[in-house]
């Protein structure tokens, strides 16, 4: 039995009291009906073809409820991106809220919860396919059901959208509320569209003229998801920030996909000749990111440098085994490399990071068990293939930073001594397509790469290039493409091809989480560092600082919202006015003061005065000026933590810790702290994070 796939194209008819999506090309498929204002699901036999607006869209994305309304979100306009094997991929181009409310509802919060949705969306890339499973990598999708509906195979983290999805998912199961709710509804799975978050690329292309399509993914976790400050280290469910898999692919003999996406300069499959025979092959090896797995965090007080916060190592020591349970019986053995620096503020988490893996090898408890489905489904390892279970845990250091100063990046080629033996031992996957639809499974990569710095982005970018390199050269070898001794780097044309989709990789991966492309893609693009690239790496980290202290606090409120992290609709009556500044007022005017007094500076300085004009008034107003000018700039700098901007949804606890600290001290400034106190100490914007505080709790 075949599982229904989600429809490729589906008719939206709008009435002020129901929205109705059906599929014109499966005229025998029910019509699901979402009732307004009450948001019910229903499902219709036949069609219904009413309504005041009818539009075609390429999918529902999901349904969400804020404060006063809720939104069904489609997707309006979406644009191919290639082939895998014959099935179409697509990426999200652009959405539509259609509110469930047939008058607009007119609310400062709601407003500005949709505008933080609307940024997340438009701003994170997107990727979705109508018959082929992105949140898996290939290796998870030879042991999946396909009798399954898409998204029950999909894997929980990397579907993006589940949240949103959760009450098409509850009326699936039979387990809505609404009063029309009758059991399970499998007519819903077709309506349903597992969406991954992260980086695509798709390119047929040749090796030495052996044609085959290059393949690479990159998936997000939904689980503490966010941005570069407001997001580190690990959460009490096993969570860490920054999480991705990234899976490069090699697929052969994929006539199905050719001719679609071809490199600039190659003739992909046309100028190539099959590799190993005539069935589809697939190769590919996963490698993963992650922040260290500890509680840490970087609070930011617009210094270039934020203040590190460790906790202590133990207080994790739970929390770092639920995530390396989960590691190992996904991927099993865990090389787990850490390029922090050895010296200077990264030392400490080097030291917390080296300190869990000791607890953890030391541990004498064996494998917690697992979830069945999830057993099966993954099954790599078992309890009984080493002494200890997290003895599959190496843990590997490399001093990147000092190994390559000088611009010798080429030496970061010494970790794959360090490397070598797990990987040859780890392997890939290796799957061959069969006639009756199954998947042979000639092997399967045992072990997987944990890479991380301190963001998780540039030097791991880097090795992560490199060990991609190295796995390539590797298939391409056991396949006889290559001879021993000879790369692909000898056929220029891929080498470009390779350098340029690595390169795009780690800017797509820095830009969700930094706000910026990543740094040091001069070397992955070239080989080489240059010049422009170090001034574009400047650029880069100027503007980094600038959006981490000022801009990720909605951005990090935009991810809480659409991946269900914080609730308008379970948050309360106080949670109104939610993104009202209740800053002290004096605190608030300090950067206007600031800019007033600069301003009035400047044009002082480069206005030219009459020749019997008194102008001692204005010298003495303009040094008047430049010294309020002066303690405002010193004030905002040792008291920055007041200017950052936080999220006001789920401020994490040490946010609010620093802020009441800096505020207690602005209180006692020498100067103006009598002012700030009596400017309402106790109603600073500390409220809306007290209430982040109480939520949590």
């Amino acid at each position: 039995m075949s599982a229904l796939l989600p429809f490729r194209d589906i008719n939206v008819h709008a009435s002020s009291t129901y929205y109705a999506f059906s599929s014109p090309s499966s005229p025998n498929a029910p019509t699901l009906v979402i009732d307004r204002p009450s948001g019910d699901l229903r499902l219709n036999d036949g069609k219904i073809t009413g309504g005041h607006r009818v539009s075609s869209i390429s999918g529902i994305l999901g349904i969400i409820k804020l404060r006063l309304d809720s939104y069904v979100i489609v997707i309006t306009k979406s644009q191919q991106m290639g082939r895998i094997k014959g099935h179409q991929i697509y990426k999200v181009v652009s959405t539509e809220f259609m509110p469930l409310r047939e008058r607009k509802v007119t609310d400062p919060d709601e407003d500005t919860y949709l505008a933080y949705l609307k940024m997340q969306i438009k701003t994170g890339p997107m990727y979705f396919s109508y018959t082929f499973d992105l949140t898996n990598s290939f290796q998870r999708q030879a042991q999946c059901d396909p009798s399954e509906p898409l998204w029950e195979r999909a894997d929980d983290r990397f579907f993006w959208n589940r949240f949103i999805c959760s009450s098409l998912i509850d009326f699936r199961e039979g387990k809505a509320s609404g009063r029309l709710s009758s059991g399970p509804q499998p007519g819903v799975d077709s309506y349903i569209l597992p969406v991954m978050f992260g980086m695509m690329n798709i390119t047929n292309t040749s090796i030495k003229g052996n044609g085959l399509t290059f393949v690479l993914i990159t998936r997000r976790s939904r689980y503490r998801a966010g941005t570069r400050y407001m997001s580190r280290g690990l959460d009490d469910q096993g969570h860490v920030s920054n999480f991705n898999e990234t899976e490069q692919s090699i697929i052969l003999n994929d006539s199905a996909s050719s001719g679609l996406t071809s490199f600039a300069g190659d003739q992909g499959f046309t100028n190539g000749k099959p590799v190993g025979g005539k069935e589809t092959q697939v190769l590919a090896y996963v490698q993963t990111r992650g922040s260290v797995p500890v509680f840490w965090a970087e609070v930011n007080t617009l210094h270039y440098t934020p203040k590190l916060q460790i906790r202590g190592v133990e207080s994790a020591t739970e929390a770092a085994k639920l995530h390396f349970d989960e590691q190992i019986r996904l991927y099993g053995e865990n090389y787990m490399v850490n390029l922090v620096n050895q010296k200077g503020r990264e030392m400490r988490v080097k030291d917390a990071y080296e300190q869990m893996v000791k607890i953890l090898q030391s541990s004498p408890v064996e494998r917690t068990e697992a979830d069945r489905k999830t057993s099966e489904k993954f099954n790599i390892i078992e309890p009984s293939d080493k002494k200890s279970w997290y003895d599959h845990l190496h843990y590997v250091y490399f001093d990147f930073h000092n190994e390559t100063k000088g611009l010798k990046w080429h030496r970061a080629q010494l970790l794959l001594d360090q490397l070598k033996d797990g990987l040859v031992a780890g392997g890939y996957f290796h799957g061959i397509d069969m006639p009756s639809g199954g998947i042979d499974v000639r092997r399967k990569q045992t072990a997987v790469v944990r890479t991380n710095c301190m963001d998780c982005l540039d030097r791991t970018n880097v090795i992560q290039s490199m060990l991609g390199r190295w796995s390539l050269n590797r298939m391409l070898i056991d396949l006889n493409v290559l001879r021993p001794g000879e790369t692909a780097q000898d056929d220029q044309t891929f080498e470009h091809l390779f350098r340029n989709v690595w390169a795009d990789n780690a800017d797509v991966v820095s830009r969700s989480y930094s706000g910026t492309g990543a740094l040091k893609t001069d070397f992955t693009r070239t080989g080489n560092r240059t010049r422009a690239g170090a001034l574009q790496d400047l650029n880069n980290s100027i503007t980094r600082y600038v959006r981490n202290n000022f801009t990720d606090g909605p951005r990090q409120d935009g991810f809480d919202l659409f991946l269900g992290a914080y609730r308008p609709d379970e948050a309360g009556i106080g949670s109104a006015q939610q993104f009202m500044d209740r800053r002290p007022l004096l605190v608030q005017a300090v950067p206007y003061v600031l800019g007033f007094c600069v301003f009035f500076v400047v044009i002082s300085a480069g206005t030219s005065r009459m020749p019997d004009s008194t102008v001692w008034p204005l010298r003495i107003f303009t040094l008047l000026c430049m010294g309020v000018a002066g303690y405002a700039g010193n004030f905002m700098l040792k008291y920055g933590t007041l200017y950052v901007n936080w999220p006001k949804l789920n401020t994490p606890q040490w946010a609010i810790e620093a802020y009441q600290d800096t505020l207690d001290k602005a209180c006692k400034d020498p100067l103006i702290g009598k002012l700030v106190s009596a400017g309402g100490k106790g109603d600073g914007r500390l409220g809306s994070l007290e209430e982040g505080k109480k939520r949590r709790e």
